[in-house]
């Protein structure tokens, strides 16, 4: 089939039915859509929307989070997990300040240099803030692609040929090429799920490979994330449940956790966030990151 026949197919579709989302209406700007583009990985957009609008009401720009401690990013982030993010988006702030003078950068490379940005969020910055032409690839758009260009039900592992694949299946107007962007990730998001596609109610049936062999069934080897009840995540979660808590206030050592039925994992789940800079130990006693 011709490159842009996905993309004739998909962008009517969107334009009629994608989700009413803070970071699609005009005037977001690039630093709105940085923070949204961390906190949507690996999170549901439901448990993002709130948490973002707290986000920018309290640091509208990248200098207003980049002025404030380390330790409030930590607070803020909640319950959003993989709390690394919230440190990584504080530091990314603090370059974005002193190496361009408070402005998100528009260059993929420049994205690319801030701390805790790849290839998918540099992009997506890059196609949605600023409207450049840039393939913005994620797990739903692999998946779109895997299906209707490939015929395979789930996605082989992530590789850099995603990119170019993706490119092929941009149009070459700069504002279109985002709309596709948005509409395949959409499509990804809504219809085109890994565990129960609706075939029927997808745009692109007529176009899809995956369809026409008969949707055969082909090996998922993507890697299953373990179990979070009783893992070393949850304790981390818990030790900095307790410290955002406590906040600004330090708490000895011997007391987090205490009662934590396996005392191994414990101190385990301390050195580890130690080691990833989200929590400061002094004296004996353990903070967020000041």
């Amino acid at each position: 089939m011709p490159d842009l026949a996905l993309a004739d197919a998909l962008a009517p579709w969107f334009r009629a039915h994608a989700r009413d989302l803070p970071w699609r209406r005009p005037g977001f700007g690039a630093w709105g859509t940085l923070v949204s583009e961390f906190m949507l990985q690996q999170t549901p957009v439901a448990r993002v929307v709130p948490r973002l609008a707290e986000w920018l009401e309290r640091w509208p720009t990248p200098t207003a989070l980049a002025d404030d401690a380390p330790a409030e990013a930590v607070r803020l982030w909640a319950n959003l997990g993989y709390p690394r993010r919230a440190l990584w988006l504080h530091r990314a702030a603090v370059e974005i300040r002193d190496r361009h003078h408070g402005v998100v950068p528009r260059d993929v490379d420049d994205l690319l240099a801030l701390t805790g940005i790849g290839d998918y969020t540099a992009r997506a910055v890059a196609a949605f803030a600023y409207g450049d032409r840039h393939p913005v690839v994620d797990t739903n758009t692999r998946r779109v692609i895997a299906r209707a260009v490939h015929g395979r039900a789930q996605p082989a592992p992530p590789h850099r040929r995603d990119l170019a694949e993706m490119t092929d299946l941009l149009p070459p107007a700069a504002p279109d090429a985002a709309v596709m962007n948005a509409a395949a990730m959409e499509l990804g998001q809504v219809i085109c799920t890994a565990r129960t596609p609706r075939c029927g109610e997808c745009p692109v049936q007529h176009l899809c490979a995956w369809v026409a062999a008969g949707r055969p069934e082909t090996p998922d080897t993507r890697r299953r994330q373990a179990r979070y009840e009783g893992s070393d995540r949850q304790a981390r979660g818990a030790v900095l449940r307790l410290l955002r808590d406590r906040d600004p206030s330090p708490v000895a050592e011997d007391a987090v956790l205490a009662g934590w039925p396996d005392r191994a994992q414990r101190d385990r789940a301390i050195l580890s966030l130690l080691a990833d800079g989200l929590v400061e130990a002094e004296g004996g006693e353990l903070r967020l990151p000041r």
